[in-house]
């Protein structure tokens, strides 16, 4: 793994929780307005919904010409062209990610990773314990919360038996968050999470819409893309900006 590369996943064994929206829009938060060289390696087989996202945003382009001269003149102001999806398997994902960063020109600051969390299988719990960090999104639902104790508690166990792997570890994170309707159960997790000793990060996602809406053909301002940033203006209220910029303090990204 080169030293020049971050190797960073949104991972949980639970579907629905952010995984996928996460990866995209802190890879398009820090290479589009961070201006830092990412690529996105798409590992949730079979639906690749990352390398889907990049396919029906590319089609918007072509047929928006709004969306056109944004990505025009985004490219000549910053000289930069949008980052790299690879749709690959999750047992392929690391080799080819290294053979990716040893092979550009310019250095990777930080590769993301879309996984699936199924620590179960031998290819996913390789690559898991080959990344430098894993960021879990975590929701006040009870099945939701149970899995996501399960999955942290179990990669903390497997760095326990393997400590020389480069995980560092696992950081759990508040998401969709209505303080005022989930108080108690709220209060009661972040208790039950101390009292396990489990890393979490101190900016909470709040339930907004603005995390489901892509691009679409009437809608000029953009939230989630694999060819644009975040609007500033949607960003607003989100925690997004706060949240990626947690992120790149622990992972000591300057």
């Amino acid at each position: 793994m080169s030293n020049k590369s971050i190797y960073v996943a949104f991972s949980n064994q639970k579907g629905g929780v952010g995984k996928s929206a996460f990866t995209t829009l802190a890879a398009s938060h820090l290479h589009y307005t961070g201006n830092k060289n990412v690529v996105v390696f798409d590992c949730d087989y079979p639906q690749h919904s990352i390398h889907a996202m990049r396919e029906r945003d590319k089609g918007l382009v072509m047929a928006n010409d709004h969306f056109k001269l944004m990505l025009a003149g985004w490219g000549q102001q910053t000289g930069k062209k949008a980052y790299p999806v690879f749709s690959v398997k999750p047992e392929n994902a690391l080799d080819i990610a290294n053979q990716h960063v040893e092979a550009v020109e310019t250095p990777i600051d930080v590769v993301f990773f879309d996984l699936s969390g199924t620590v179960s299988s031998a290819g996913i719990l390789n690559s898991m314990l080959n990344l430098d960090y894993i960021f879990c999104p975590i929701t006040t639902d009870r099945v939701v919360m149970q899995s996501s104790l399960t999955f942290a508690l179990t990669m903390r166990d497997y760095l326990a038996k393997y400590p020389n792997v480069p995980l560092k570890g696992v950081h759990l994170f508040w998401n969709q968050l209505v303080k005022s309707e989930n108080k108690e159960v709220y209060e009661a997790y972040n208790t039950i999470i101390g009292q396990l000793n489990l890393n979490i990060l101190k900016t909470e996602i709040p339930l907004t819409i603005k995390y489901k809406r892509e691009m679409s053909q009437n809608n000029k301002q953009v939230f989630r893309s694999t060819l644009f940033p975040p609007s500033a203006s949607l960003i607003k209220g989100t925690n997004l900006d706060i949240l990626v910029e947690e992120i790149c303090q622990i992972i000591e990204l300057k």
